[in-house]
């Protein structure tokens, strides 16, 4: 199982490079952002963040996938994942992101393919909390209730379980979200449940049976 699972962007690309392989097949998820209106998306992309040219620049075939279009259609979605090497998930609404990979089938996808060890899967922020143990305490960095249309209503619980811990993004960092980060990092203390903090910077590497943290000398 090969896994790149940051706090913030691509911040220690190499390792994700080293992992996906030269030249990779990638296709980036933005699902995380679909409460946002496209208008603001595109005007981000150009102005600040464009996932898509950050692969190309580092030599991967990069393109967009929009998993909305396979919500109920997992075979298709299947057919169209056939080839592509490296699955880039952003950052945004964690819930959201959840219930798009469950609705499309993707959830079920990943897990096959990583085991297969056909397949690698990246992501930040959000995209590196859905592949942890549990969402649980994430609400009190994302809301678990709002969605885009053609949504399914009901919050998604349960990570995909990639690692066997939760994961909470920009903590102890100059982000917005690093007070909140720190809430839910204190409530999964208080409530037992497994987790791993990451600083913007670093990000959780998996490969085969070991599971370390890039971008910081202390083992996790």
């Amino acid at each position: 199982m090969r896994l790149y699972l940051a706090s913030y962007r691509m911040d220690t690309v190499q390792p994700l490079l080293d992992l996906a392989g030269p030249g990779a097949r990638a296709v980036v998820v933005s699902n995380a952002l679909d409460l946002i209106p496209e208008a603001d998306r595109r005007a981000y992309a150009a102005q600040v963040h464009d996932p898509i040219a950050d692969l190309r620049d580092a030599g991967l075939a990069a393109e967009p996938l929009d998993l909305r279009h396979y919500f109920g259609k997992p075979d298709q979605l299947d057919r169209t994942l056939a080839g592509v090497g490296l699955i880039w998930a952003v950052g945004g609404n964690a819930f959201l992101l959840r219930r798009a990979m469950a609705q499309s089938g993707l959830d079920q996808i990943l897990v096959r393919r990583l085991a297969e060890d056909s397949l690698v899967y990246g992501g930040w922020s959000a995209g590196a909390c859905v592949a942890g143990a549990t969402l649980r305490g994430l609400h009190l960095m994302d809301d678990p209730d709002p969605v885009a249309p053609g949504y399914d209503p009901a919050p998604i619980w349960e990570g995909l379980a990639l690692v066997d811990f939760a994961i909470v993004p920009h903590f102890a960092s100059d982000h917005a979200e690093s007070e909140a980060a720190a809430r839910a990092a204190a409530w999964m203390t208080e409530q037992g449940i497994a987790h791993r903090t990451l600083r913007d910077g670093e990000a959780v590497v998996g490969r085969g049976d070991v599971v370390e943290v890039v971008g910081r000398n202390d083992p996790i």
